[in-house]
């Protein structure tokens, strides 16, 4: 079924009932969380009014400007990595140039590093626990470390912007200044999740180009193509998507796929499953990146497409480069199959490979 009863949700796992709830925002809403939630917890022209504010902070020229220093961490990444020998590629390579990227992008202090690599694998396990006491200490973890980074910039509002940052403590929504808690919500929606979601990605990609021959040649003769390239990155995570889920509730009664919803009820829109409906992708797991690029929702769609999605497929796009350029094989261990991620995360946990 496309979408069914799953306890006291609705589950929408077919690809054109996913695209049909995120499309109709008045039918189902994003105000799910009883945390604020910016951008991507809002509706309507609230929610418009802060994508216009924040859309431009991932404008191709910010992109462009950020690719030379991404690039440098993610050489320095890649030449920790051993050659020749298994190397865990989620832990000790996505989330340390995950952290790096962050860090430069936002303009963050380096003396945040080794704490902000704790807390993404604090944030995994308490993910993966679904005790809610402790998903909300961990969401206060790094609530806290963005209010260490916010407040000290705050007492220097009149000075120049410095960084990204600086200029989000600036940035006015429909004539107004931000307050904190909007800001410390907007850095956690651009930070927070996508350190982990980053880490997923590299090692999903990785994993992909190391098991087929036939993927790893197609994806070395894109590397002089950046678009190319892209695309069949957007294509490894679409057959393997680590960004799980989103979800929704309805403002009304209605149905989805056939299945009835009622007013209040909450729904969950799982993009892993709707980026492998055969009714969509006949032989999902078939390597087909232009084919397949205009189903692919591995970033989601309608108005609360992710925002995010032009610093994910730099970062994704960088790191892979360095890797091709660094290596002639990737390989998968014989007797080191890896960990599989436990929903609500996907991808792998941890994915030993082997560059030589």
């Amino acid at each position: 079924m496309s979408a069914y009863p799953d306890g006291d949700t609705i589950r929408v796992t077919g690809h054109a009932e996913a695209l049909a709830v995120v499309q109709d925002p008045e039918t189902f809403s994003s105000k799910v969380s009883r945390f604020l939630q910016v951008p991507n917890g809002l509706d309507g022209e609230e929610h418009a009014a802060f994508r216009r504010a924040l859309d431009p902070y991932f404008s191709d020229e910010r992109m462009a400007a950020l690719e030379g220093p991404v690039r440098q961490v993610a050489r320095r990444a890649v030449a920790q990595v051993p050659m020749g020998e298994p190397f865990e590629v989620v832990e000790g390579l996505g989330v340390q140039f995950a952290v790096d990227a962050m860090l430069v992008w936002l303009g963050w202090s380096q003396d945040l590093r080794q704490e902000l690599i704790d807390w993404v694998g604090e944030n995994a396990n308490a993910t993966r626990s679904g005790d809610l006491e402790r998903t909300t200490e961990v969401a206060q973890w790094f609530d806290d470390i963005i209010g260490r980074v916010v407040d000290p910039r705050a007492a220097h509002f009149s000075d120049p912007a410095r960084d990204v940052t600086d200029e989000l403590i600036r940035q006015e929504v429909d004539g107004r200044q931000l307050t904190r808690p909007e800001i410390i919500s907007i850095l956690r929606n651009w930070t927070g999740g996508d350190l982990g979601s980053l880490a997923l990605c590299a090692g999903v990609v990785l994993h992909q180009i190391a098991a087929s021959p036939a993927v790893e040649s197609d994806v070395r003769a894109r590397r002089a193509d950046p678009a190319a390239l892209g695309a069949a990155i957007d294509e490894l995570l679409r057959i393997d998507d680590p960004f799980v889920s989103n979800r929704r509730v309805a403002t009304r009664d209605g149905n989805v796929g056939g299945c009835p919803v009622a007013h209040g009820q909450r729904l969950v829109v799982d993009w892993t499953e709707a980026n492998r409906d055969p009714a969509r992708f006949p032989n999902p797991d078939r390597y087909e990146p232009e084919a397949n690029a205009g189903g692919n929702l591995v970033y989601g769609a309608g108005p609360h497409v992710c925002p995010g999605r032009p610093l994910a497929t730099l970062e994704l796009r960088i790191l892979l480069e360095e890797v091709l350029d660094a290596t002639q094989d990737l390989a998968l261990p014989a007797d080191q199959p890896g960990v599989r991620a436990e929903r609500p995360l996907g991808g792998w946990s941890s994915k030993p490979l082997v560059f030589s």
